[in-house]
């Protein structure tokens, strides 16, 4: 006979938290949400922390290079996408290590022979009113000139315009030569009064651009996630096929922290992986594994050496896991057992194995729930995919953006990876959807709001670090009734009327 959990398989969104004492000290502004990557020793420090509890999904319409830079900047983690190349996977993480502060590589770029037509069709779909022409169209193509927003009218000018009409003209640029210091370039920014600085090299190809509206920006990242020589922390997603190969790669791009990108974690595959990366690369190598959704599954992990163990099956926006195989736990049930377990672990090794909470998150309240219920971070996907910096394109449908975001476990990424079990190297079916998620703007502002509440809340409980949430933190199961009550009711909203 199968065996039955006692307890009833709970969602985040079937919990409240309990206000507790607050003292005078407890303001949003004192709250630490640092927080440990990996594991450590009683009485160590953990070799990599985050500044914040976020880290984004190991998923091509999530985590690539600019929204890896964007999230380093916050103080958290990408783990770039590992359904592609290991020669592109292991580009994306160098273009990370290699970033120099302040210098961007143009996004935005485009042929001289294009129209104004492409030129509105670009900014529609990356948000960027600096365009960089090129003799190839390629952000490293020979500079020909520069488009901004003053270079156009869109009501005076005939579409079908070629941009080579109405670009600023190399000649008439002020650009720099690459090499030149962020300061320099600043310094020059301010002389000529420009908006955007393009630096070229000796053959007058674009290397980057250095923005007047960065500069401020540069000085606001309190919270930037840096390694010893000032580069940003970068993770990276692996498999359990090809990571004789693809660890390596990784490894010598400056990867520095990996994560296995699996389904269920529970399995012969992890122990091997883990085990090759261990006997190779000893412990400086971190690798994180996963998902497990019970204390099993944290002890088999913990056991093989997983420098993280990561929560949840079947509980992302995209996923349809437990639809087609009827596989998985609610999240937060999942996470409460496991933090257990953790707890337990490192009460009997002294060896604490931080838990990443994967999936289920829906409204910014979770993300202090899942701290509260043990979470040491968590992995998001849907979050991070509404934002500029993610890879997806940025849509207009019946007068709303959209972003598109699809799941691993889609046709449209063909991650079979991810989620075969030794077959035949390609997805029978379908574990995720492709689908859209609203635009809401740069990644800064996003988190910003959802970390202001999180701290905001953390003082109703009286605490000022994720440590003492999970001490203090008072839980509750809420019914159906209660879920309404909690929202606005029994009253006509505005807009409704309005609208």
């Amino acid at each position: 006979m199968a065996y039955y959990f006692d307890e009833p398989s709970r969602t985040f969104g079937e919990y409240l938290l309990v206000p507790g004492y607050s003292s005078s000290e407890c303001i949003p502004a004192s709250v630490n949400l640092s927080t440990p990557l990996v594991k450590f020793r009683k009485g160590e420090e953990p070799t990599i922390k985050l500044n914040i509890p976020m880290v984004s999904a190991i998923m091509q319409a999530v985590s690539n290079d600019t929204l890896a830079i964007a999230l380093a900047k916050e103080g958290g983690v990408s783990f770039i996408f590992g359904s592609q190349s290991i020669e592109s996977e292991a580009a994306m993480v160098a273009r990370v290590k290699n970033y120099k502060k302040g210098f961007i590589t143009s996004s935005s770029n485009i042929t001289p022979d294009a129209t104004l037509a492409d030129i509105i069709d670009l900014k529609e779909r990356t948000g960027h009113s600096t365009v960089a022409v090129t003799d190839d169209g390629t952000a490293n193509g020979k500079l020909l000139g520069i488009i901004g927003s003053r270079d156009y009218r869109v009501s005076r000018m005939d579409p079908m315009t070629p941009v080579r009409d109405f670009m600023t003209p190399r000649e008439r640029l002020v650009t720099a030569p690459d090499g030149t210091s962020l300061k320099e370039c600043n310094d020059i920014i301010w002389d000529h009064k420009l908006n955007a600085l393009p630096l070229v090299d000796k053959d007058d190809h674009l290397t980057y651009l250095v923005f007047r509206k960065d500069y401020e920006s540069h000085k606001e990242n309190v919270n930037e996630l840096l390694d010893k020589n000032k580069s940003y922390i970068v993770g990276a997603g692996i498999n359990t096929r090809d990571f004789k190969e693809r660890v390596p790669a990784l490894v010598n791009a400056g990867a520095d922290v990996l994560c296995i990108d699996s389904s269920e974690g529970y399995s012969e595959w992890q122990k091997n992986t883990i085990a090759w990366i261990r006997e190779k690369y000893g412990d400086s190598v971190k690798v994180g594994a996963g998902n497990v959704v019970d204390a099993e599954g944290f002890q088999f992990l913990a056991d093989c050496g997983a420098d993280f163990v990561k929560v949840g099956i079947g509980g992302g926006s995209i996923c349809i896991t437990r639809e087609t195989k009827g596989i998985g736990r609610g999240q937060a049930t999942a996470l409460i057992d496991v933090c257990a377990a953790r707890d337990r672990y490192f009460e009997e090794t002294g060896i604490y194995v931080p838990v990443c909470s994967d999936g289920g998150i829906v409204h910014d309240y979770h993300v202090t729930l899942a701290l509260a219920m043990g979470a040491d971070f968590l992995m998001l996907g849907r979050y991070f995919a509404r934002f500029d910096e993610s890879p997806t394109n940025k849509v207009r449908i019946n007068g709303q953006y959209l972003k598109e975001y699809w799941g691993e476990g889609s046709n449209r990424a063909r991650n079979w990876q991810r989620y075969d079990l030794g077959g035949a190297g390609k997805l029978s079916f379908e574990e995720g959807v492709d689908s859209y998620v609203p635009y809401a703007g740069p990644l800064k502002d996003g988190v910003y709001t959802t970390l202001a509440k999180v701290r905001s809340t953390m003082c109703n409980c009286g605490a000022l670090s994720i440590p003492e949430l999970r001490k203090k933190a008072k839980l509750t199961v809420v019914s159906s009734t209660s879920i309404v009550e909690g929202g606005s009711h029994d009253v006509i909203l505005k807009e409704q009327v309005q609208g």
